[in-house]
C-alpha cells in the first residue's frame, strides 16, 4: 500500500468516526423531539433555536459532572467496562461501504475503511464483543440490580444472536457472497432483468427477524431489559456518572447507526437507488448521491427505532427468550429451508 492510500484510509476512518459520535450526539435530539411528537409536547427548545444545541449542553454536563466510582466496585474493570462498550460500537462501521469509487485527478478514493472478504462475520465478532461491556460494566459495580442487567444483556445477546445468523446465512444462499461491498454491488439499481435487485425482496422474512434481532442487539425497546427503569433502577448502569454513563449512553446511539446501515446494506441496497444508470451524470456525482441516498436510508432506520420505542411497551423477560427461542429460531431456519429449495430449483 503506498503512502497516499493510507493517508486516505487515515482520513476516512477519521471522518467516519467523526460522523458516527456526531450522529449519535444528535440522535439524543432527534429522540427527544420524536417523542414530543408523539406525546404532543415541544421537546428540547431552550438551548439553542428550537433546542438545536441541546446535545452540546448535554456533553458538557457529561463531562463536568463529579467522577464517583463506588468503594467496593472493581476499579480498573469498572473503568473498563464503558471504554469496551464505545470501542466496540465505533469500530463496527469499518467494512461498511458508504460508496462507490471517487476518481480526483490520479487518485481512486475508496468509500470503505476495508473490504474484506468476511465483513459480515466481522459485524456479528464486534457485536458479541459489545456485549463484554455491558458484562464487564454490570459485575464490577458490585451492584446487585447492575449484576442482573449485565445477565440479562449476555442472555439477551446470545438469543437473539442466533436467529440473527440464521437469517443471514438465508441471505448467504442468495448473496453467495459474506462481503458487504459485494452484497452491496450486487443490488445495483433497483430493478434488472424483470426482477427487483434488493435483497428485501428476496429475503422478506430473513431481513424481518433480522431487524428484530437488531433492536435486541441494541438493547432498544421493547427488548431494553437490561436497564428497564422500572425493575432494576437503571440497569448496568447503575452506579455510573459523568461520561462512564455518557460512553454507555452514546454506544448504545452509535450501535443503533451502525445497525441501520448494515440494514440499509444488506437489504435495501445501500448505496445504490433507482435510475442511478439512466440520469447521465458523471461517476463522481453518482457516488455522491449514493452517499447521500444511503444516509436516508440509515436515517429512516433511526426513526423506526424510535417511533417503535414511543408506541410499544416493553416485553416480560420470559416473553423476550420466548420470542427469540420459540418464535425467532424456529422462522429462521425454516427460511433457510425455504430458501434453499428456492436457489436450487432456479439454478
Amino acid at each position: 500500500m503506498e503512502l497516499t492510500d493510507i493517508i486516505v484510509k487515515i482520513i476516512l476512518i477519521v471522518i467516519v468516526f467523526a460522523i458516527s459520535l456526531v450522529i449519535a450526539m444528535y440522535s439524543t435530539y432527534a429522540e427527544r423531539k420524536v417523542a414530543a411528537f408523539f406525546q404532543d409536547r415541544v421537546g428540547p427548545n431552550r438551548a439553542g433555536p428550537l433546542g438545536i444545541l441541546q446535545p452540546m449542553a448535554d456533553g458538557a454536563k457529561m463531562f463536568l459532572k463529579e467522577e464517583i466510582i463506588p468503594t467496593r466496585a472493581s476499579g480498573l474493570l469498572f473503568i473498563v467496562g464503558p471504554s469496551l462498550a464505545i470501542l466496540t460500537a465505533c469500530i463496527g462501521s469499518a467494512v461498511i461501504p458508504w460508496g462507490q469509487k471517487l476518481t480526483i485527478g490520479s487518485t481512486i478514493i475508496d468509500l470503505q475503511v476495508t473490504d474484506i472478504n468476511v465483513g459480515i462475520l466481522y459485524i456479528f465478532g464486534v457485536v458479541s464483543l459489545g456485549v463484554y461491556g455491558i458484562m464487564i460494566g454490570g459485575w464490577a459495580s458490585n451492584n446487585k440490580y447492575s449484576l442482573l442487567g449485565a445477565i440479562r444483556a449476555a442472555s439477551q445477546n446470545i438469543s437473539y444472536e442466533i436467529s440473527m445468523g440464521l437469517s443471514i446465512i438465508a441471505l448467504l444462499l442468495v448473496t453467495g457472497s459474506l462481503s458487504l461491498r459485494e452484497i452491496a454491488e450486487q443490488q445495483h439499481g433497483f430493478w434488472h432483468d424483470g426482477w427487483f435487485t434488493w435483497n428485501f425482496f428476496k429475503q422478506p422474512l430473513g431481513f424481518m427477524i433480522f431487524i428484530v434481532c437488531a433492536f435486541a442487539e441494541t438493547n432498544r425497546t421493547p427488548f431494553d431489559l437490561p436497564e428497564c427503569e422500572t425493575e432494576l433502577v437503571g440497569g448496568y448502569h447503575t452506579e455510573y456518572s459523568s461520561m462512564k454513563l455518557g460512553f454507555y449512553l452514546f454506544a448504545e446511539y452509535i450501535n443503533m447507526f451502525v445497525s441501520s446501515a448494515v440494514m440499509a446494506t444488506l437489504y435495501f441496497g445501500g448505496y445504490n437507488f433507482p435510475f442511478m444508470d439512466s440520469l447521465g451524470l458523471s461517476a463522481n456525482w453518482i457516488t455522491i448521491i449514493g452517499v447521500v441516498v444511503l444516509f436516508a436510508k440509515i436515517f429512516a432506520f433511526i426513526f423506526f427505532f424510535m417511533w417503535i420505542r414511543w408506541t410499544i411497551p416493553r416485553f416480560r423477560y420470559d416473553q423476550l427468550m420466548n420470542l427469540g427461542w420459540k418464535t425467532l429460531i424456529p422462522l429462521a431456519i425454516a427460511n433457510i429451508v425455504i430458501t434453499g429449495i428456492v436457489v436450487t430449483l432456479l439454478n
